[in-house]
């Protein structure tokens, strides 16, 4: 036996040397200090091809099969278990974003500095995950303007816990490189619970350039544009970005119609995010009259420069199961980074040095790993730092056919009402776009838009969700996300100011007895939905008690009747041995749940599921959602035996 593990490590030394993770058995040395095959695991490492590591591990196995009970310590008996791991395919972990966060976007110097906005998106962030900073196992933080360490800078607020913090930097798209980075590393097992934190504070203007004294990272696409379109006066990127809109036009027969509805829809769903730096309803006139920047782009279709910060909380199955978090997480089912490409620079196109190749190439690989459709996709955040770059990325990512842009935009099916929703937050256009806070800022919506907690922007039945970030220079991000537990999720947010939503009230506190009155009334035998409650009054009078002990909780149903009426039950499970009251008013409910009178007696007797309902609208839940959740549990028992006796 000793003369086979002498032997062993000639047959490791014929194999490349990559890195393989070998959770566990390596990190325990587990195997027994007479016998070292553990060390040649750690000392040797395995080559990238999956066919050469099956060679491996077969050589490996077979070794220790016939012997593993005397060769490991006691408990790791079983060796094509811990061996199981090792492959490849599974190895890597899938992961979740539990918590995000960020600030209101501002015109650059009418904000604090970049310390203050970090430290409130990290902390909305880890609020809205119900985690502490101490849990927080390493960083990514993403800034374009500013010195070195800033990311360190930007987290002492937090909490000097001497993690891992990586300073990240890719130009538009660092936000999302950095959330990319974090995702690889909770994928490949480095960390449990990782932060990813953008923000920028930055100038008025036009971007410029930072040190004239080097070479200039984008001169290779100013040389290929100049080649092709020569030069103008206007700033850098709108010229970059409209000379690619001029050529989507010239190829493809798209009009100036086109850009300006692109950002008349922004500007017009960014008048419902609070989060939005601009929050004013355009018009279409507006817009195309507005100055030109560089044609034909008006100033109304550029994002402006601004000030911000986002973050998110990334974690492991493993974490979000072990603190209870599977009803806000939202799983990232894949994400792929692409940088420039031969034919960014080689094929004459405008459209192809901002990115079109790099956008398509990433989302192409997003959807070949995931096993997912672009048809699949309900709503998407994609980077339109210009209109014109929203219009040819619904190309790259298939939104709609080569060349059918200006068709698919006036066909609607860009926004509320059409095949898909671009940019309910408001885009770049509408939101700003603080460059090292986009990625993570569009992060954010999407788990809002996914959890049902965007308020007046809710995207109806929104259950994939698509991102996309842009940088020049170049690296475009695609990523791809959904509940991840989605028969437990849903959940009252924290605070309706966190996702900058307009209407939807998150308070989880009792509500006053002036917000449970009813303005219309009608007779209760109207309701179709009224023997339901007669029922829940018959398990009251037999079993109240011990329902009392259990739920301790007052319900209002606020029910939508006939003719536009509505009606209101008190289910009171809290006093006495229970209640329920047509038309009370008296007792202040602890939850209050609005539904119609159709989808509440399909809800109680079990056609229609409550999850369903809540992220279609059809529920709407106010007060303690951990009480809420108590009704739940307390109706799927009756549910199973009102469909008998109604």
């Amino acid at each position: 036996m000793q003369r086979e593990w002498r032997n062993t490590p000639k047959y490791f030394s014929s194999l490349q040397r990559k890195s393989i993770v070998v959770p566990e058995l390596c990190k325990r040395g587990v195997g027994r200090s007479s016998h070292r095959p553990l060390q040649y695991l750690v000392s040797y490492e395995l080559s990238i091809s999956s066919s050469r590591q099956m060679d491996f591990f077969n050589h490996f196995y077979g070794t220790f099969k016939e012997k593993s009970s005397s060769m490991f310590a006691p408990g790791y008996e079983n060796l094509e278990e811990r061996l199981t791991p090792i492959t490849m395919a599974s190895a890597l972990r899938r992961v979740y974003v539990v918590g995000v966060g960020m600030t209101k976007f501002t015109k650059p110097g009418t904000g604090p500095d970049y310390p203050e906005m970090a430290h409130e998106a990290v902390q909305k962030a880890l609020k809205d995950a119900r985690i502490s900073y101490n849990q927080v196992e390493q960083a990514c933080i993403g800034y374009v303007y500013g010195d070195s360490t800033c990311g360190q800078r930007a987290l002492y607020g937090s909490g000097l816990t001497g993690i891992p913090i990586y300073n990240v930097n890719n130009n538009c798209a660092t936000g999302s490189s950095a959330l990319h980075l974090a995702k690889q590393l909770i994928s490949g097992h480095q960390a449990d619970c990782i932060l990813a934190l953008g923000f920028e504070k930055m100038e008025k203007g036009s971007l410029g350039v930072s040190f004239p004294n080097k070479t200039n990272p984008l001169d290779k696409h100013v040389q290929a544009m100049g080649d092709v379109t020569g030069f103008s006066k206007a700033p850098f990127a709108p010229q970059m970005f409209g000379n690619a809109g001029k050529e989507h036009m010239e190829k493809y027969g798209t009009k100036l119609e086109h850009f300006g509805k692109i950002a008349l829809k922004n500007h017009n769903h960014g008048s419902k995010n609070l989060n939005s730096q601009f929050q004013k309803v355009r018009t279409l006139e507006e817009i195309l009259t507005a100055q030109v920047v560089s044609a034909p782009l008006t100033k109304l279709m550029c994002c402006p420069t601004s000030d911000g910060a986002a973050a998110a909380i990334i974690v492991s199955e493993e974490f979000v199961k072990s603190h209870n978090l599977e009803n806000s997480a939202v799983e990232i089912l894949g994400m792929e980074m692409v940088t420039d490409l031969e034919s960014t620079f080689g094929e004459k196109s405008i459209m192809k040095v901002v990115g079109y190749d790099m956008s398509k190439t990433a989302a192409d690989r997003v959807f070949k790993k995931s096993g997912r459709s672009i048809k699949d996709v309900n709503v998407v955040e994609l980077h339109d730092c210009f209109s014109a770059n929203e219009l040819i990325t619904y190309e790259a990512l298939g939104l709609c056919d080569e060349g059918k842009a200006g068709e698919f935009i006036d066909n609607g099916d860009n926004t509320y009402g059409g095949k898909y929703v671009v940019n309910p937050s408001g885009g770049l256009i509408s939101k700003g776009h603080p460059l090292g806070a986009t990625g993570l800022a569009q992060c954010a919506e999407l788990c809002w838009q996914l959890r049902g907690e965007a308020g007046e922007r809710q995207v109806p039945g929104a259950k994939l969700a698509l991102q996309h970030n842009l940088g020049l220079g170049g690296a475009a991000v695609v990523g791809l996300y959904q509940l991840g537990f989605p028969t437990v999720a849903g959940r009252i947010p924290l605070s309706s100011s966190a996702s900058g939503n307009r209407a939807f009230h998150t308070s989880t506190t009792k509500m006053s007895e002036s917000e449970v009155k009813t303005e219309k009334t009608v007779e209760i035998d109207a309701f179709k939905c009224a023997p339901i409650f007669k029922y829940l009054g018959d398990v009251l009078n037999e079993e109240g008690k011990r329902l009392v002990e259990k739920i301790n909780c007052v319900y209002e149903f606020k029910v939508g009747g006939p003719e536009g009426k509505n009606g209101n039950w008190i289910v009171d499970v809290k006093n006495g041995n229970g209640s329920v009251q047509f038309g009370g008013t008296e007792t202040t409910p602890d939850v209050i749940l609005s539904i119609g009178d159709s989808d509440l007696f399909d809800l109680m007797t079990g056609k229609l599921n409550a999850q369903k309902a809540f992220f279609q609208g059809k529920l709407k839940i106010k007060g303690n959602l951990s009480l809420a959740m108590k009704l739940q549990e307390f109706t799927s028992r009756i549910a199973k035996s009102t469909s008998s006796k109604l």
